[in-house]
């Protein structure tokens, strides 16, 4: 009678940086969250001679908001002033907000707050900084190089290669390939040598201290794989799978388990368990401030509208929200026009349709302040993918592959695509998929402080007004 197979117990892991020595890993993931709570001690201390609880209350929230920390190693010096210095400026924003409405602010002393609002952005850029200069040191506390080979010299692995490569930090040694197929079938666009089959690379590994395999080969290839873990077992190399993503296009792709059992997910959306708690409590606190705080000005826009040309001041439009499900969004009225049938022609520059206020409300994204009301109502995000009118939904889905993937999240106000410079109209079908990128790339990489950045960043598209009709 056969036995039965023992499930094997998955773990995630915390982060995993490819090639990246673990102790400026770490560094990185701290570095961030504990600039800003050391800068608010200093202040506090240096101001008021002593730190407080409610101090103490700021730094909990301002660490489980930042941490883990950015990699930023890597980029450039002007982008990583910038995106500290927006990342910052939502951050603050969002706090202040929530202390005002909850009087928490109160419990501060005035100049605490001023002094540490400046000093730490400057703080996190000098830090990061003084990380990029003592990160040739800290690398090599590390050791030696970790000897690193690639088995499959295909497209995933040749990209595997070239971020390791353009790692300045990682503290690795890529010694070549592994590959099976004959030379003159190869990409050869790596400077790295073919080292011989498949088949070759137990006996490698073992003779020459191969730290990191990476078997980056074909999901067909089953067998194949398996048959190389068996003979791998006898080296001590550590192995990892590299997913063939141009299989399928991975979705939030991690390791997960039902019961004991492991499974895999290839299209997911982020916003589960305590993330998408973590979004929806985010979207609730920041859309009723902004409904306090703009009240006014919802009342002077509708009395414009009225005002300006016949109709109703609301514009209601049928749009796919989340799962694909249809949502009623809210717009102020911008055209003379109410158009939500199987033909929808976009807004372009000098439409003919557009009122001449409601021309300076879409110019300005005033018109889409009603959102807020549908982010409460739990049909709409503050952050996520715009949504599209249905009849251009189903014309796209049809043009465009993963198309209806945008809809795994809630449709936002904004989204990383508005700030990307695809807001507006879409005239051509190339624009309309660098804009599906864009969206499916924010559905990878969400976090809080993404949407807090895209926030940020929106305030200062809106004020240049470019490509909106």
């Amino acid at each position: 009678m056969p036995q039965r197979a023992v499930p094997v117990t998955f773990r995630r892991a915390a982060r995993l940086t490819l090639g990246r020595d673990q102790l400026l890993n770490v560094i990185e993931l701290l570095l961030e969250p504990l600039v800003l709570v050391v800068s608010l001690w200093v202040v506090a201390l240096a101001i008021e001679g002593r730190i407080g609880g409610h101090d103490i209350i700021l730094s909990l929230i301002v660490f489980s908001l930042t941490f883990p920390g950015s990699s930023r190693l890597t980029a450039s010096p002007w982008r990583v002033a910038r995106d500290i210095a927006l990342t910052w400026l939502a951050m603050s924003g969002l706090l202040f907000l929530f202390g005002y409405g909850s009087h928490y602010i109160d419990y501060f002393n005035r100049n605490v707050l001023l002094t540490w609002w400046w000093a730490a952005p400057l703080s996190q850029i000098s830090a990061h900084f003084l990380l990029r200069a003592a990160a040739p040191t800290i690398r090599q506390l590390q050791g030696r190089a970790r000897r690193v080979v690639v088995a499959g010299m295909n497209e995933q692995g040749l990209d595997l290669a070239d971020s390791l490569n353009h790692d300045l930090y990682a503290n690795v040694e890529l010694l070549g390939f592994f590959d099976d197929r004959e030379p003159g079938r190869l990409n050869q666009r790596s400077d790295h040598p073919l080292l011989g089959k498949i088949l070759d690379l137990p006996a490698y590994a073992k003779k020459n201290g191969v730290d990191v395999i990476y078997l980056s080969l074909p999901m067909a290839s089953q067998q194949r794989i398996l048959a190389l873990l068996d003979e791998l077992r006898d080296t001590t190399s550590s192995i990892y799978f590299v997913p063939d993503t141009f299989v399928t296009d991975l979705i939030q792709g991690r390791v997960d388990t039902v019961g004991s059992i492991p499974v895999v997910a290839v299209c997911e959306t982020p916003f589960t368990g305590f993330s998408g708690f973590v979004k929806r409590a985010s979207d609730v606190v920041l859309s009723l401030i902004v409904l306090v705080l703009i009240s006014p000005l919802l009342l002077v826009l509708a009395l414009g509208v009225r005002l300006s040309s016949p109709g109703p001041v609301i514009f209601r439009q049928r749009r796919y929200g989340l799962d694909g499900n249809q949502i009623v969004v809210y717009k102020f009225r911008s055209m003379k026009v109410l158009e939500d049938g199987d033909s929808i022609e976009q807004a372009r520059k000098d439409d003919a349709r557009l009122t001449r206020f409601g021309a300076f409300m879409r110019s300005t994204s005033l018109d889409e302040l009603p959102q807020f009301l549908n982010v409460l109502q739990g049909t709409m995000s503050v952050v996520g993918p715009r949504p599209h009118a249905v009849a251009h939904n189903e014309m796209y889905r049809k043009l465009i592959k993963g198309y209806m993937l945008r809809h795994k999240v809630r449709p936002g106000i904004t989204g990383w695509a508005q700030v990307n410079g695809f807001r507006g109209e879409t005239e051509t079908l190339e624009k309309m998929k660098a804009r599906i990128d864009c969206d499916l790339e924010y559905l990878r990489n969400w976090s809080l402080r993404l949407d807090l950045f895209i926030v940020a960043k929106t305030v200062w598209v809106v004020l240049k007004s470019e490509n909106v009709y």
